[in-house]
This record gives structure tokens, C-alpha cells and sequence, in this order.
């Protein structure tokens, strides 16, 4: 540092006075070379972020999940019910109407003879003869009733006129092709099943209470008046007449005339 010569030496104060003024100098320098490091050391403790503390059961903070009840503590969500077991086939849920073939049992007697029939039966026979040979569809109305006591004619639920419903399962719009085929399943043999329960029923064909494998070359002719060759090779790959049949109470009631399984 140079000082001006002019006025002659300095005295002893002023030269304290400049030595202090360069020391002050000095550490101000110091000072401010240092002061950045010494400002980030001093910031408030409250103002940096608050460290994250691990959760205890190792989730992630924010994606908490519920924990399943405890085994045997009831859930809060409704269970649903378990159904009931099936109840074994009644004349009311149309079980009745489903081929009984069983190739262990004894064959069953297969019957030509109407007048063997009880009265009741024969005379609901005869009657629904004698509709299907009118040509008139119309005449089986009264004898399939309506309601609780209705003849059944599908396997599946009816929406409409039964009569209406026939006529849409025949190929003719008047309903005279399903009453030729409901006329000749009655012109065949019968069987009498379950008889002393319930269950108790006349049906025709008897094909719906044989194994069609066991069926001889007479009865085999007797079926192909009802189905075609092509209709006999299906249902022996189902293993049973699945065809169209008639089943009659031994009261005289109409409870079925349907086809399929």
C-alpha cells in the first residue's frame, strides 16, 4: 500500500491508525471469502423437510391397505347363500317328462292294449285321437287346460297361447303337421312306469322307457314311423328316445307332450 510522502513522515497515531485500518481490511476480506459456508451451516433446523420416518409394518407412507378380518371374524360383506339341495324329481317341476332308461333294470312291459288302460287314461286318449284326426288344432285347447293343471308342451318356460305355441313347432301354419306326430306317438305301444308312487304315469311311445340299443328289428321299424334314421343315430350317441311323448295320470290327466332332454 502506498501512502503520499508530501507533509513529511506520518506521526505515530496516524500510523496506528492506517496499521488498524488495514487489518479491518483484511478481516473483512476473510470474512467475506468464508461467509457462503458459515450462511448454509446456520439454517434453521425447522426449515429443512421433516425426514420421512420408516413405517413399522413396512408400507409405503400414503398406501396403507386394510388388513383381511381375522380368520373367523365375520366379514361385513354379505355372503351368498348357499342353495338348497336338489329335491328329487316331482310331478309339479316336469322331472317326470325326462326319458327313464336304465340299461341294469329289466326291460319294461311294453303294451298294445288300450283296453288294459284305466278308464280315465283311455278316455284321455282317445279324446286327444280324436282331435289330432279332426285336423282341427284348435281342439286340443280344452284338453290342455290352463294354470296349475296345464299340459305341459315345452321344456322350457311358454310366453303366450299354448295353442299358438304348437302351431310354431309344426312345419304348416295350421298346426296339422305336430298333430300327425302326436297322433302316431299315440298310436304306438305304452309303458307303465312308476306305478304305486306319485309318479305314477301311462307313456307314450315305449321307446321312452328302453334302451335304444336293445330295441329288436320289429320295434326298430315301429320307431322309424316316428323319427327318421338320421334322428335314431343322435339319440343313440345321447343314449335315449328324446323324441316327442305323451304322458298320462292314471286320473285321466294330460301332464306332458314334449321333445327334447
Amino acid at each position: 500500500m502506498n501512502f503520499p510522502m508530501s507533509g513529511g513522515p506520518p506521526t505515530g497515531l496516524v500510523l496506528h491508525i492506517r496499521l488498524a485500518a488495514c487489518c479491518a481490511a483484511i478481516a473483512l476480506m476473510t470474512c467475506l471469502v468464508s461467509s457462503p459456508a458459515h450462511a448454509l451451516s446456520e439454517i434453521k433446523r425447522e426449515e429443512l423437510p421433516s425426514p420421512v420416518t420408516p413405517s413399522t409394518d413396512g408400507s409405503a407412507p400414503g398406501s396403507t391397505v386394510p388388513m383381511p378380518d381375522p380368520v373367523g371374524t365375520p366379514s361385513s360383506t354379505t355372503q351368498p347363500a348357499v342353495p338348497d339341495a336338489a329335491e328329487p324329481d316331482s310331478p309339479s317341476d316336469g322331472g317326470i317328462n325326462r326319458p327313464r332308461v336304465d340299461p341294469e333294470a329289466p326291460l319294461p312291459e311294453v303294451v298294445y292294449d288300450l283296453g288294459k288302460l284305466p278308464e280315465p287314461v283311455r278316455r284321455m286318449h282317445g279324446l286327444i285321437i280324436e282331435a289330432c284326426q279332426s285336423g282341427d288344432i284348435e281342439k286340443l285347447r280344452p284338453l290342455i287346460g290352463k294354470g296349475d293343471s296345464m299340459t305341459q308342451i315345452s321344456l322350457a318356460d311358454i310366453d303366450g297361447d299354448a295353442i299358438a305355441f304348437l302351431k310354431g313347432l309344426s312345419g304348416d301354419p295350421d298346426g296339422q303337421e305336430i298333430l300327425a306326430i302326436l297322433e302316431e306317438v299315440l298310436g304306438a305301444g305304452y309303458v307303465h312306469v312308476d306305478a304305486g308312487t306319485p309318479q305314477e304315469l301311462y307313456v307314450w311311445p315305449y321307446f321312452f322307457a328302453l334302451p335304444l340299443d336293445k330295441l329288436d328289428a320289429r320295434q326298430r321299424v315301429e320307431l322309424f314311423k316316428i323319427v327318421t334314421a338320421g334322428d335314431f343315430d343322435d339319440m343313440k350317441q345321447f343314449g335315449a328316445y328324446i323324441f316327442y311323448r305323451v304322458g298320462i295320470t292314471p286320473a285321466g290327466q294330460w301332464t306332458f307332450f314334449v321333445a327334447g332332454d
